[in-house]
């Protein structure tokens, strides 16, 4: 009886043993099972891959790089700026104050066009010295004549004439002298001859062109050699452009120049190189290059704007794309590779590549690839802006 139930007690052992062992193996499998459900990790392309349909659809054509003769250019900046002669400070010879100005900021006015009035008290003396040394004249002109002819007439002394010719070329002198003093003024001596005394002498613009900053108001009192105003002529109006040692042996007289006002919407205007200075500037190892503008549209083009400048340094022959196939992005500027085509699949895959840019011309623009790029590499010539936004969706998505 004892016997029966140890084999009974170790019986019910053995198949808690084998419970366990099953509900063991089970959990791991059930583990497995999970791990064998999960879906792999999803990778992200390399580049776009488009089907023979899709990019006739679209109008991608593919193509070599071409090798074109275009122009070379320098990139350089500057600002505008006019020739000394082309503006004019307008300063007084004389103290005075300021009695009325004729013109505003901005207007244009000629050569000898009136733009101020100033007082001087100190005026009128100038006049009456003057008068006085005409009137004065007049006397040693006659004293002169008379011992001339005495001495001709060999009655009169030698020591006489000397004293009278002396006193007459002193007295022309210092009336000469007066006359260009009040013809400076803008007085004309003629007209004091008659009477015509004044206080007050005109200020004249000594140039033509456009009434800059005026920096005297009506009722100021202005020292001698003060400048009241300033008179710009922008007609000469000329740019002057920072190029670098490393550009400077390209550049040269009579090479043409390609302008864009920064500030002016990016206007497009032309222009020549007629000056290239001998000396750096500064420390920026910088030589200034002076070109002459060709304003023929007459546009608002003010000394001080600054531009961006392609100066033509002669064609070459290089790496040029169509204008459609660089795509611009967030500042940079891309053509698309065909890195793969799949004769089996019909498909094509392409990859972005970032490129710098030159000058365009004839629908070209010359490139430099930022990256090495596959020998005889193929790039979408039509369609880039299509995988452009094919692209930027995709990133978008994922």
């Amino acid at each position: 009886m004892k016997i029966d139930q140890y084999k009974l007690i170790t019986a019910a052992f053995l198949l808690g043993i084998g419970l366990a062992s099953c509900s063991g193996g089970g959990g791991k499998k059930e583990t497995d099972t999970k791990a064998d459900t999960e879906e792999p990790r999803k990778v992200k392309p390399d580049g776009l891959e488009l089907t023979a349909e899709q990019m006739q659809s679209v109008g991608i054509v593919t193509g070599p790089i071409a090798q074109k003769n275009l122009d070379s250019v320098i990139k350089a900046n500057g600002q505008l700026a006019v020739p000394p002669q082309n503006k004019a400070d307008v300063s007084i010879l004389s103290g005075g104050i300021i009695n009325h100005i004729s013109v505003i900021e901005g207007q244009q006015v000629k050569r000898g066009q009136l733009l101020a009035m100033i007082k001087n008290q100190d005026l009128i003396k100038i006049q009456q010295d003057y008068l006085a040394a005409k009137n004065n004249f007049t006397y040693v002109q006659a004293e002169y004549n008379r011992q001339q002819q005495l001495r001709e007439a060999g009655a009169g002394t030698g020591k006489s004439f000397q004293s009278a010719e002396a006193t007459y070329h002193a007295e022309l002198s210092r009336i000469t002298a007066y006359e260009s003093q009040l013809t400076q003024l803008g007085i004309a001596p003629h007209k004091i001859v008659n009477g015509n005394i004044v206080s007050q002498f005109p200020v004249l613009s000594p140039i033509g062109g456009t009434i800059g900053h005026i920096t005297a108001n009506t009722g100021a009192f202005v020292q001698p050699g003060t400048s009241i105003m300033e008179v710009v002529d922008n007609s000469k109006i000329h740019c002057d452009l920072t190029v670098f040692e490393k550009d400077l042996m390209h550049v040269k007289v009579g090479q043409k120049v390609s302008f864009q006002l920064t500030n002016q919407e990016n206007q497009l205007i032309t222009g020549t190189i007629n000056g290239i200075n001998k000396s750096f500037e500064n420390e920026s190892k910088g030589v200034t290059v002076h070109a002459v503008i060709k304003n023929k549209e007459q546009k608002n083009l003010i000394p001080g704007m600054y531009v961006t400048a392609l100066i033509s340094t002669g064609s070459r022959l290089t790496a040029a794309v169509p204008v459609d196939a660089v795509v611009r992005s967030e500042g940079k500027q891309f053509i698309f590779v065909v890195t793969q085509k799949n004769a089996k699949k019909g498909t094509v895959k392409f990859k972005k590549a970032e490129v710098g840019t030159g000058v365009t011309e004839l629908g070209f623009i010359q490139i430099k690839p930022l990256e090495e790029l596959p020998a005889l590499a193929n790039i979408a010539l039509k369609g880039a802006f299509y995988l452009q936004s094919k692209a930027d969706g995709g990133a978008e998505e994922e």
